[in-house]
């Protein structure tokens, strides 16, 4: 008599090696229903954007490819996550319902919700790490409280056991005798066909396992050495761009730090290269061990001061934002380059909050919920991470008079206007003097137009804003 299945709950880990769930399931010597659960309405304003609903397209069809070959394939059901396992459990007498971890909110929630139903149905439900190198209780001050600081906690990251090898992917996924039945992934509408806005992401991007390997390969092949140095320049592909792969869980950060490893260490043109990437791997680590000890982070000042801070709403320069139409051409190419390709440049991340938050004071919300939507690699902890530190109401952020002048950062990080001249055309023959000040070359640039803001003026506006703030708080 056949063993009753494993269901094998797969969420934001769409792949087949370093699947600590999968190995465990693998295990107990019984069939596998692999399962993908869409809920578009519960996660409420976290539902995935456009841009995340594009790569979860491709990153499915491609993991459905992929469980084919090992004689597997991926069941797709729509609604609550409870509800659907529930059901999908009923059907197939499944004997336990095995996932990888989350740590957003909503979806401890829902695990918990999971748990709950199988223990009243008498089956097993079993939680696994995978998404991190270290789960965010791992990580502890001396005095066991989580960290507010980066630079501590990458030491004790550092600190901690060796990390673990990654686990193989498996030689075959045993399959039920009978499969229940599934939805057509076409029919999610996903990638909505007219507009298609996502147009430019083709080109660009490989959903999938193979495509996070092959930008891996390719990054410590090609860019690594230089990595410390190139990271910052926008106008050059001196970063790995492997956040969506990372987010969606086509790759492990186990996977991606033993690779690195292996490839740099003991090379001495490439260990120091190697060496600080991986500490912006544990950037996200922190990121997400901010979010589980301080879950109101998407919404809430993580500094409490900046509940005072006197913000301003302003629909015409948030749309001129959005549309990388604000005068100041690195922040306009950045803005131009997500829309167009769903990811930015990091270092132009920074600049484009920036600009958001200090020279136009519109509330560091309002940039997170437009990166939600556009980004590929939209992630709610280190989307809200990211943007607090930068408006300074988050973790270890920078002091709020570091703002940064979007001119000396063009000149600095994009000195010949190679970026900015890639997405924004309007520049492409402004002299290099004047690339990152066109209103200076003497003439008005065609199509492009003034700055909306004086940087002096708007400095000095968010340091007056900041003071306020800092009184309002001491009363």
């Amino acid at each position: 008599m056949s063993k009753s299945p494993i269901i094998l709950w797969f969420r934001q880990d769409l792949r087949l090696a370093d699947h600590p769930a999968l190995a465990a399931a693998l295990r107990e010597d019984a069939p596998i229903v692999p399962v993908f659960v869409w809920d578009q309405d519960t996660p409420g304003p976290w539902a995935p954007g456009g841009a995340s609903r594009w790569w979860l397209y491709g990153s499915l069809r491609a993991f459905e490819n992929a469980l084919r070959t090992y004689g597997s394939r991926l069941i797709l059901r729509r609604g609550k996550a409870r509800d659907v396992l529930r059901q999908l459990a009923e059907e197939t007498q499944a004997a336990g319902i095995y996932f990888t971890r989350r740590y957003e909110p909503l979806h401890t929630a829902e695990e918990k919700a999971v748990a709950d139903d199988c223990e009243t149905s008498g089956i097993a439900c079993r939680r696994f790490g995978g998404s991190l190198l270290f789960e965010p209780e791992q990580v502890r001050n001396k005095s066991g409280d989580p960290f507010r600081v980066f630079t501590p906690f990458y030491k004790a990251c550092l600190a901690l056991e060796g990390i673990r090898d990654p686990l193989p992917a498996p030689s075959q996924i045993p399959a039920p005798g009978a499969w229940p039945q599934s939805e057509d992934l076409d029919a999610w509408d996903l990638r909505p066909a007219t507009p298609n806005w996502a147009e430019g992401f083709e080109g660009r991007w490989t959903p999938g396992s193979e495509g996070a390997q092959a930008r891996l390969e390719l990054f410590l092949e090609e860019a690594v050495a230089a990595y410390p140095e190139e990271r910052d320049r926008p106008d050059r592909e001196g970063t790995s761009a492997l956040s969506p792969h990372l987010h969606f869980g086509e790759i492990s950060p186990r996977q991606l730090w033993h690779e690195t490893e292996a490839v740099t260490q003991g090379n001495g043109t490439k260990a120091k290269g190697g060496a600080s990437f991986l500490r912006e791997v544990i950037w996200r680590e922190f990121s997400y061990h901010l979010l589980h000890h301080w879950p109101e982070i998407p919404a809430a000042p993580f500094n409490p001061s900046f509940e005072t801070f006197p913000w301003q709403e302003n629909d015409v320069a948030l749309r001129a934002w959005q549309k990388g139409r604000t005068g100041y051409p690195i922040v306009d190419a950045g803005m131009r380059q997500l829309w167009q390709t769903g990811w930015m440049h990091n270092r132009v991340r920074m600049i484009v909050a920036s600009f958001l938050t200090k020279h136009l004071l519109i509330p560091w919300q309002e940039g997170a919920c437009w990166f939600w939507d556009t980004l590929v690699d939209a992630d709610l902890a280190n989307n809200s991470a990211s943007w607090q530190w930068v408006a300074g109401s988050g973790a270890d952020a920078a002091p709020y008079f570091r703002i940064f002048n979007p001119i000396l950062q063009g000149q600095k990080f994009d000195p010949k206007g190679l970026y900015v001249r890639q997405w924004v055309p309007e520049l492409a023959e402004v002299p290099d003097k004047f690339v990152h000040t066109p209103w200076e070359g003497g003439e008005p640039v065609a199509g492009y137009p003034a700055p909306i803001v004086d940087h002096k003026f708007a400095r000095q506006l968010a340091l007056d804003a900041y003071a306020e703030m800092k009184q309002s708080s001491a009363a």
